[in-house]
């Protein structure tokens, strides 16, 4: 198992669900039977490493509060079963998003032909904007 995998099964137990009163459309429904689930996660309990904690907060944005708590909120479906479904999903792949490497950069290379050629473009705009400024009478 990878280290991923264990930090979701860790996140899935550790996090508490709670049941709302959905908002929209659905008529009857959406006011009689609280459907959409709040699922509250404290993201310190899961002990992430540094690197992987900084692309976790940088993912989840607005959704993780001061106190270092994640906040999901599924809406999306007309069952509790299906929006729970959801918000873990979402928090599963929320985790194997942070978990994944940023790819590095490659440097690119410049040849000689192409260098000279830039900056024979950058004396011409240099010269262009020479021109620009005021007239004065000599």
């Amino acid at each position: 198992m990878s280290e991923a995998e264990t930090v979701i099964n860790r996140a899935q137990a550790l996090c508490s669900e709670s049941f709302i009163a959905a908002s929209g459309p659905g008529g009857q429904n959406v006011n009689k039977v609280a459907t959409a689930v709040q699922l509250r996660l404290n993201v310190y309990a899961l002990r992430l490493s540094p690197p992987v904690f900084a692309r976790f907060k940088e993912l989840a944005g607005s959704r993780l509060t001061a106190s270092g708590e994640l906040v999901l909120t599924a809406r999306q479906f007309r069952t509790q079963e299906a929006n729970r479904a959801d918000a873990r999903e979402r928090l599963a792949d929320l985790i194997e998003r942070a978990h994944e490497l940023p790819q590095k950069r490659a440097k690119s290379r410049l040849n000689r032909v192409g260098k000279t050629q830039r900056l024979k473009g950058k004396k011409i705009r240099s010269a262009v904007k020479a021109g620009r400024g005021k007239v004065r009478p000599d």
